[in-house]
């Protein structure tokens, strides 16, 4: 409860307002505080949660991965998602108006801003696939199970083909030709991979060569973005009514390929190699990297959408309470999705007769590649295709929603006059509109190079520099904001998350050396990526003198709902630069 002496002029009052009121009638706040945490929950919990935390837990010692991941999810992802949350609802300010406390980090926000553009470009054009593979799907034989297609090559060699087509049935084990073909030869290609490669991407041989835009996609590219800008077209208050089903459904589909994939032989040896530790991983700088940027990249730090999503709470909700909650729930469906992962590569895999490993794979190679050839491999397998590629679609429109809102809220607030508050539909629509053309060259024949070049790089080391520079300016130059911290903790506390942060770039600098393939296969630029959004960042640092005052009361200590003693009377010196 807060105290009677939060009462006060300085309730977090900015110089225009006598009092900080709860709600905040000019720009509005979320209908209930479900509708938030289930927003922030479709934010926080993506695309990665499904196709790249599965992977790094096998690859990085299995059971052993969540020991440093959950240490960082607890030094620093808690921390960093509950510092955005209490900044974003003390202020009531998107990413760029938070700044006023502090006017020359005001880059940081526009660091923000370049970060969320980046990746509601591309992050649009993976929904805008999962369309196209959900609308092919809707057929009575999977155009990916076979290699009898137009497309597919020589090389081709499905798990189905051998089976006998006119009746439908399958073996009960592959002929022994068929099984060597499958196992050892180094020329074998699936007829998922080739259908992605060859027929939905026509894939072009260099990064520079673009070729043709491919309609198909640039026609799913449309749709997503028309859904996006519908969902959003009163702002959080529309979009707080729909994530009552876009955050939920995800769980409901995920639990019932769950089921499905438990019931299967084989699922046991998958998530067995999901699970089993290696210890002596735990010693390896790159797993603690990769630990860190999972939870950066999961939990949306540093992107300026959990500040956003919360400067439409109220002020005095208990914003630790959420930050708790969703940060756990974010982190539990990491580990959830795992298993329904492993549990179909197992069958996958206990169907070819190889190791798990042959057929683990990540991002857009397990996506669209290894987990939908799995699928085929299962009675009715329509009906679990469109189930999964349905839940890609809600996991990844939960995300895009608060991407396009950071964007729309940055600009609305910094004009901040009623001619743009009463027309935020038409800035929304330009945002869309604007997105829409940008991701074109992303639908073309190497746009899956770039998409992937800006997934490694856009949102890595980027994220770091501004949650440092964003954990500086607000425990060392705003002011003490800390002072509610049991002071035995206090000393450790203020330098914990700045050192913690500097984990993820310590590890991966080998992976950054000129030439290095990434994880994608594609020798690497380095820090490309990273360099143009840090420099965009800076540009717009402006000049300034030193930071204002800080408040002569901790305001923020209203905004946690922490008891405290009335403040005293501000005087006209006091409150005139800072809230």
């Amino acid at each position: 409860m807060v105290g009677k002496g939060a009462k006060g002029m300085l309730n977090g009052a900015v110089p225009s307002e006598a009092t900080k009121r709860d709600q905040n009638l000019k720009r509005g706040n979320w209908g209930n505080q479900i509708e938030f945490v289930l927003t922030s929950v479709g934010y926080a919990v993506g695309l990665g949660n499904v196709w790249r935390f599965p992977y790094l837990c096998y690859r990085n010692g299995g059971g052993a991965f969540m020991f440093p991941y959950f240490i960082m999810l607890i030094f620093c992802g808690i921390p960093l998602f509950f510092m955005e949350l209490s900044f974003g609802q003390f202020a009531s300010q998107g990413c760029l108006g938070v700044w006023r406390i502090s006017p020359m980090f005001k880059g940081v926000g526009y660091g923000m801003m370049v970060v969320s553009t980046y990746i509601g470009i591309y992050y649009n054009v993976v929904i805008c696939i999962a369309f196209y593979y959900f609308f092919s799907s809707m057929t009575h034989v999977l155009p990916w199970a076979y290699c009898n297609n137009p497309w597919n090559t020589r090389d081709c060699a499905g798990v189905l083909d051998a089976s006998n087509l006119t009746n439908g049935s399958r073996p009960a084990a592959l002929p022994s030709n068929l099984s060597h073909l499958l196992n050892h030869s180094l020329q074998r290609t699936s007829p998922s991979e080739e259908y992605w490669r060859l027929y939905v991407l026509k894939l072009s041989d260099d990064i520079g060569n673009f070729g043709e835009v491919r309609l198909p996609l640039l026609g799913c590219l449309g749709v997503s973005w028309v859904v996006v800008f519908l969902c959003l077209i009163r702002g959080v208050k529309s979009s707080g009514k729909v994530v009552y089903f876009t955050a939920t459904f995800p769980y409901v589909v995920l639990t019932i390929l769950f089921v499905r994939g438990v019931t299967l032989e084989g699922a046991f040896t998958g998530i067995m190699y999901y699970l089993t530790p290696q210890w002596d991983k735990i010693l390896e700088a790159k797993v603690w990297g990769d630990a860190a940027s999972q939870i950066f990249y999961s939990l949306g730090c540093a992107w300026g959408g959990l500040i956003t999503m919360a400067s439409y709470n109220k002020f005095h909700n208990n914003c630790y309470r959420d930050s708790v909650i969703i940060s756990i729930t974010n982190c539990a469906t990491s580990v959830y999705a795992g298993f329904v992962i492993f549990s179909i590569l197992g069958f996958m895999a206990n169907h070819l007769g190889v190791d798990v490993s042959r057929v683990a794979d990540h991002g857009p190679g397990l996506a669209f590649v290894a987990y939908p050839e799995a699928l085929t491999l299962l009675p009715i397998s329509p009906l679990w295709s469109l189930l999964f590629f349905f839940m890609l679609i809600l996991l990844g429109l939960g995300t895009q929603f608060c991407l396009l809102e950071t964007l729309v809220t940055a600009i609305v607030d910094e004009v901040g006059n009623e001619w743009i508050l009463q027309r935020k539909t038409y800035v929304t629509l330009g945002v869309a509109v604007a997105g829409f053309l940008l991701g074109i060259p992303l639908t073309s024949q190497a746009g899956i190079y770039w998409l992937l070049l800006m997934d490694n790089y856009a949102a890595s080391f980027s994220l770091v520099v501004i949650s440092c520079i964003m954990c500086v300016a607000i425990m060392y130059i705003y002011g003490e904001h800390l002072s509610h911290w049991p002071s035995v903790t206090q000393p450790l506390a203020r330098p914990l998350c700045p050192v913690g942060l500097l984990t993820p770039p310590l590890s991966r600098a080998p992976e950054l050396l000129p030439g290095h393939p990434d994880d994608a296969g594609i020798p690497t630029a380095p820090l490309l990526s990273d360099l143009l959004a840090l420099c965009l960042s800076c540009h717009h640092l402006p000049p300034g003198g030193p930071p204002p005052p800080p408040p002569e009361s901790s305001s923020l200590q209203v905004a946690l709902g922490v008891e405290r003693a009335p403040p005293p009377a501000p005087t006209a010196a006091g409150s005139a630069g800072a809230w």
